[in-house]
């Protein structure tokens, strides 16, 4: 092999360097505290910052102000039914354990609202919580019915006043 051969081989002088071993005394220097300055917490092994931490300055959770409200507990889960769709089910009587057992509700939980999206053929009778106008006069004028089923609301009962 030439002499130019190896010099294209060969990477440039300077373009890489070993690794820096820190900890191996003081004539290499980077021994004693090994680069890690004096006392504190991040001189100490096993130390890592928690998650948003900024040095003491108020993390950015905390200066962005509060927005919106969600009441996740008084949440309803509404699925929906198209007026297309039961036609294909082959059914004259639909309920929630129909819709369940055909799994087109997830569960017995869950209130259904029938929109109107499609058209209906054949008399339909079917039990929902919520339903839209136009989804009520198409299933009427086929010759079939819908019961709104209305789940009560729970009220407190008032405290009479003792006088």
């Amino acid at each position: 092999m030439s002499q130019e051969n190896s010099k294209i081989l060969n990477a440039p002088k300077g373009s890489s360097r070993g690794i820096r071993r820190v900890g191996r005394g003081s004539g290499s220097g980077w021994g004693c505290t090994a680069g890690r300055g004096n006392k504190g917490a991040q001189s100490r092994s096993g130390y890592s910052r928690r998650l948003g931490f900024e040095g003491g300055q108020t993390s950015l959770a905390r200066r962005i102000p509060k927005s919106g409200f969600t009441n996740g507990a008084f949440k309803k889960d509404v699925s929906i039914v198209n007026v297309g769709d039961l036609d294909a089910l082959g059914l004259s009587e639909i309920s929630r354990d129909a819709l369940v057992d055909l799994r087109i509700l997830p569960t017995r939980k869950n209130y259904i609202k029938l929109l109107s999206m499609g058209e209906v053929k054949t008399a339909i009778t079917i039990t929902v919580d919520m339903a839209s106008k136009k989804a009520v006069e198409k299933i009427e004028a086929a010759g079939g019915k819908v019961i709104i089923n209305e789940r009560k609301k729970w009220l407190r009962e008032k405290k009479k006043k003792q006088a």
